[in-house]
């Protein structure tokens, strides 16, 4: 992985090709992640668009939804040094979001203090291995940042992020049923190599 930042060029961009520890003959796809830009809202309103892709997230937001969730996402970066990060394809393209924030403190439920991980891509980006290379890319970029563990919060029934999470070697440590009466998972991770 390479990790690329000037000042004068803007925010950061992270690329990553690794290779797949579950599949080591598969090689995962390059992928580029940068803080979200004003533009990237309306990148991600319409990739979010398809109500597969929101499925299990309550289905399609508005712009302004994404307007001030990048906006949220730069002030993370800025003041953490990661945040949800915009996923590029090697074309740069936009097809999705990955990275990681604190657990908004103002939801009553979840793991209020932890750092979740996610991702999220586009319909057309499903099945190549961009969640797993995005996601193995944010996980050597938060350990940089001395976060020491992450967690990632799935709902249940969305096996293709379950299996990304145990891809990355997370073990399921919660069951539990979402205020919303959905069966979720909460998974973790330390960082500290140990």
């Amino acid at each position: 992985m390479q990790r690329e930042r000037s000042r004068s060029e803007g925010p950061p961009t992270l690329t990553s090709s690794q290779t797949s520890s579950t599949s080591p003959t598969r090689p995962l796809p390059a992928v580029q992640l940068r803080v979200p830009t004003d533009e990237d809202a309306h990148a991600w309103h319409e990739v979010f668009a398809d109500p597969d892709v929101m499925e299990f997230l309550g289905g399609p937001a508005e712009l302004s939804a994404y307007e001030e969730f990048t906006a949220r996402q730069r002030m993370h970066d800025a003041q953490l040094g990661y945040c949800l990060w915009t996923l590029l394809d090697a074309q740069g393209t936009v097809i999705g979001f990955t990275g990681a924030q604190p657990w908004p403190r103002e939801k009553e439920w979840g793991p209020v203090g932890e750092i979740e991980i996610g991702w999220r891509l586009a319909r057309t980006a499903w099945g190549q291995g961009y969640a797993s290379a995005a996601a193995l890319a944010t996980l050597e970029r938060v350990r940089e940042a001395g976060v020491p563990h992450v967690v990632a919060m799935i709902d249940a029934r969305n096996t293709r992020s379950v299996a990304v999470a145990e891809r990355l070697g997370m073990a399921l440590a919660q069951e539990f049923t979402t205020p919303g009466g959905n069966p979720g998972r909460r998974y973790a991770l330390s960082l500290r190599g140990e």
